[in-house]
This record gives structure tokens, sequence and C-alpha cells, in this order.
């Protein structure tokens, strides 16, 4: 009973300091994961009070946070969405862990760095440094809506491939020093069964299970943590990670209907969870030495230009963006929660020595607080290393868009038909998608007349396809917009809001509208009624403002069908 009690006051504990100085964070507009980890640093014995006494049982029940983590996680890969990027996104995964390694194996012993002396210590840092943390990507990209785009969707597709390398190594990892090929290959082929057996039942099983209590929606979320875990379990007693387990059946039902459901519901749970997790790195973290300190900078650096050696040129090689590239390459600068677990069943195997897991647990620590604000700068940073490639002649503006952009009449928007291209959309994201739609259901004679400008290339055959002219641009560089025919355009339209714009905000970009498209209508989107009329009066033809409009559509479908009925009655 006094170890229950324990628990619930060291549980308490953590999320009242947690909520705190998360508090304090926001008010300093710091990120609230910095509040989670300094209240389990305060809670600790190494640095703080030694509130906290039962730091094992905190940490187990944090990894149900991480388990939670991975599960929505799989529910959210569209595989069909992977599979279309095929051999690019193979291609990623597979380089960016292998040159990693490789990077780090070979360049850190020049360092000069004494962190011990067992032999496989250099093995542990180069994988302890090539793996990225899928929590704090995943949700700091949620947080920022950036999940589905281009960069997310790589991003995301690195981490799958990084937690497959890690599920690997920890395969591999009681057989280092006596390394046995029958034996990986057999880590390998129970990976390969346990996807297999998900997928099969999920589809055979699960499937009918869901039709049956369709009507039940606590039901189907009962149903769908009872599979995590069970898969988890089965993972486990397998000898692989339960991590692992998870995502695999979160991957295994993300197409039946209810997976959003799914999601919606266990997002508030997954949140408990996680803070715990944040709060259990926290009471980990040994009070720094000068050393420590010292080792744990330089590892992060090496970390952080290892990411951008080994990730952005594999994805500007890919075509996939200068731009896509480098945020790709920032979204994953951190070190991942297994490169702890590995390392902690390292020290149980002997491999490595205790300082190494204290200046690894250190850097870690550092990078996740460091990450929050890489990522939420992410746009920016990757625009000023675009710049710095575009003046040797890097960038995702190909002669060959140059000349797209400009058009056949020499800068004008000219069509190869003499049909002008006077019609400018900038950015292609959700509204802009429904729009070219509509155009090619109701109007495809004026789809000649159309140019999308976008930063993002993936784009490009696409709209090319459908006979749309596809320009590179980047909104928050004026620079970069010259270039589309927007002097003689007779309209620009910017369908995306402050809300998913980086680098600027309306208000700036209806300034350098003004001055490169002197005499077109300009029109703008908003979320809010207040900022539209703002902008109207600072020289925008028209705002939109999708809740506005979303409010009338419902307003007149009611108000329509209620009328209706009066004249049946």
């Amino acid at each position: 009973m006094h170890g229950e009690e324990s628990l619930l006051q060291d549980i308490g504990l953590s999320i009242i300091f947690a909520t705190v100085l998360s508090h304090i964070a926001r008010v300093l507009k710091q990120p609230l994961i910095l509040g989670y980890i300094i209240g389990g640093a305060l809670l600790g014995k190494e640095m703080g009070f030694g509130y906290v006494t039962n730091e094992a049982s905190i940490e187990l029940i944090s990894e149900i946070g991480l388990i939670l983590l991975l599960f929505i996680i799989g529910l959210e890969i569209n595989l069909a969405e992977l599979a279309k990027m095929g051999k690019a996104m193979f291609t990623l995964g597979i380089l960016q862990f292998t040159l990693s390694v490789a990077f780090v194996y070979s360049v850190f012993p020049f360092f000069g760095l004494s962190i011990g002396s067992e032999k496989f210590d250099l093995l542990y840092i180069a994988v302890a440094l090539s793996l990225s943390s899928t929590l704090i990507v995943v949700k700091l990209l949620q947080d920022k809506v950036e999940i589905n785009t281009l960069s997310g969707k790589l991003t995301v597709g690195v981490l799958v491939f990084q937690d497959i390398w890690a599920i690997l190594f920890m395969g591999v990892q009681p057989n280092l020093n006596n390394p046995e090929i029958l034996k990986i290959l057999t880590s390998v082929g129970i990976i390969v069964l346990l996807i297999a057996f998900s997928f099969s039942v999920s589809r055979y099983v699960l499937a009918k299970l869901y039709k049956a209590c369709a009507s039940s929606p606590e039901l189907i979320l009962l149903t769908s943590i009872m599979w995590c875990f069970l898969v988890c379990g089965i993972a486990g007693e397998a000898g692989l990670s339960k991590e692992m387990g998870a995502l695999v059946a979160g991957m295994s039902i993300a197409a039946f209907p209810y997976g959003a459901d799914v999601i919606s519901k266990l997002i508030g749970i997954r949140d408990f969870f996680v803070t715990l997790f944040f709060v259990a790195l926290g009471l980990k973290v040994p009070l720094p030495s000068l050393e420590v300190i010292g080792l744990s900078t330089a590892i992060i650096a090496l970390m952080l230009f290892v990411r951008m050696v080994t990730i952005a040129p594999v994805i500007i090689k890919l075509n996939k963006g200068v731009r896509n590239g480098f945020l790709t390459a920032l979204n994953l600068a951190q070190i991942s929660e297994f490169s702890l677990v590995i390392l902690a069943l390292g020290a149980g195997f002997e491999h490595i020595t205790p300082k190494l897991q204290a200046v690894i647990l250190t850097s870690t620590i550092i990078a996740s607080v460091l990450s929050t604000y890489i990522i939420m700068f992410n746009h920016n940073i990757a625009a000023t290393f675009e710049r710095l490639l575009a003046r040797v002649g890097i960038s995702d503006q190909t002669e060959e868009s140059s000349k797209e952009g400009k058009g056949s009449d020499g800068g004008h928007g000219g069509h190869g038909d003499g049909m002008v291209r006077d019609i400018i959309v900038l950015g292609y994201f959700r509204i802009a998608r429904a729009f070219v739609e509509y155009l090619e259901d109701l109007s495809p004679s004026l789809i000649k007349r159309i140019i999308i400008a976008d930063y993002n290339p993936a784009f490009k055959e696409e709209l090319t396809n459908k006979g749309f002219q596809w320009a590179y641009a980047d909104l928050a560089h004026p620079d970069s917009l010259s270039h589309i025919g927007l002097h003689d355009a007779s309209m620009v339209i910017c369908t995306i809001s402050d809300s998913f714009l980086k680098g600027t905000n309306n208000n700036r970009l209806l300034s350098t509208l003004s001055k490169l498209a002197p005499n077109a209508k300009i029109i703008l989107t908003s979320d809010e009624p207040g900022e539209a009329k703002k902008l109207v009066s600072d020289g925008a033809q028209k705002v939109i403002v999708p809740g506005v409009i979303t409010g009338e559509f419902l307003y007149d479908y009611i108000s329509r069908g209620m009328r209706n009925n009066e004249r049946v009655v």
C-alpha cells in the first residue's frame, strides 16, 4: 500500500511541477517541453529537491506515452502515400542512417575527445547520433500543422526507417562480442513475420470486429487500444521492441475509416503520458560537470552537421527540393529516445562505459530543448541555407522553371498558344487544390490563363499534366516572386492564411505584391474577419475568410431546407 501511495504522490508531483513550469514557459514564449524537462530536473535527486522517490515507476508509465504516440503515428502513416514516394523514400531511409553511422564512426576519433575505453563506445556513439526523436518531432510538427507537408512526410518516413534500423541494431546487440549472421537474419525475419501477422489479422479479423461494433465508439476505441498492446506484447515476446510493435499495430489498422476517431480520442491520453515521459527524462539529468557539458556540446554540434550532410544533399539529389532537404534535416536535429534505450542495453552487456551514458543523456536533453527552437523556426533557417546554396548555383529555380515562369514572351506570362497567363495563384495548399478541381470540372479553358507558384517542386509534374503552369516561388522572399510574371498579372490570388504562411504574413505579402503587380487585383485569405477588413483597407481587392464562407453556406443550406419543408406542409 505504501508503494502505491508513493507512486500516486510521485505522479501528482510530476504533473504539478510540469504544469506550473510549462505555464511559466508559455508566458516566456518558450516551448512547453522545456517546462516538462525542468520540472523533472527539479523533482529529481541529481539536480533538484529529490521529491520523486519512485523513478522506475514514473519511467514505466511514461513508456506508455511513447507506445501510444507510436501507435498514433502508425495510424497516421499513409502507406499508399509513402509508397508513392517509392524509390526516393527508400533511398533516403537507407542512406541517412548508413551514411550517418559511417561518418560519425570515421570522424569522431579526430575530435580528440575521450569518453571511455570500452571497444564498442565509438559504435554506440555513431548509432546514437544517427537516430532522431520520433516523440519530439511528431509532436512539434503536429503543433505546427506540418506533418502532411512534403518535408513532414519525408521526416516521418526517415523516422520510420530509423525505428527499423534501431530495432535491427537492438537485435544484433547481444551478439556484438560474437556476431553471427544467422542470429541477425533471424531478427530481421521476426520483424517481417510481425508485420505480415499484424496486417493479416487486421484485414481478416479486425475488419469484421470493427464492423460489428461500429455503433459503439467506446468499443472501437477499446478494441484499438487492445490491438496496440496485443501487438506490443507479441513484439516483446519475440525479442523486439514494444515501441516497434505499437508502430506496426497502428499502421495495420490505418486504412480503416475509424482511424481518425481513434486518434482524436487517444490524443488527450497520449499527452498525459507524454508529459510524464519528459518529466522522467528530466529526472535523469545529472549534475553537469564542465567536462560533460563540453563533450555534450561537441556531440550536439557533430549531430547537427551530420544531419545536414547526410539528409539535405540526398533529398536535393532526389529532386524533392532544396527547401525540403534542409527542412527535413532540421526537423530531425535531435537524439532519439531509442538511443537511450540502446545505451541502457549496451551498459547491461558491458559494451560501454557509464561516462558515455551520462554524456549521451546530457546531449539528448540539451538537443531536445534546442530542437524545439530549430523546428519552431525551421522555415527561416532553411531559407537562409537555401539562399547560400543559390549563390553557388544550386536552387529549385532551375533554368527550365525560370523560362516557364517568364513565358515565351520574355517575361509577360505568355503561353505557347498565344494565351497570356495573367492569373497567378500563390501557394498550392487546401483551398488552391479545391480551386484547381473546380476549374478542371467547370472551366477547363481558364486553366491556360493560370500560373501556380509554389516552393514545392513535387507538384510540378501533377500541375503541368493538368495544363497549369508551375513556377517556383517562396512567398517569404520577394526576390523569388519577381520572375513569375507578376508585373503583367491581372489577378494575384493567395489562398493561404497567416496560420500556414511560413516566414511572412498577408500584410507583408500585400505590400510586396502591390509593388510587383501594380495593375493586378489582389485576393488574399485570412482567418479573422477583423484582419480581413484591414487587408481590404490596405489595398486588397478581396479577402477570403474560410470560416465566414462556411457559416454562410450552412445558413443558406439549412434555411433552404426549412423553406422546402414548409412548402411540403
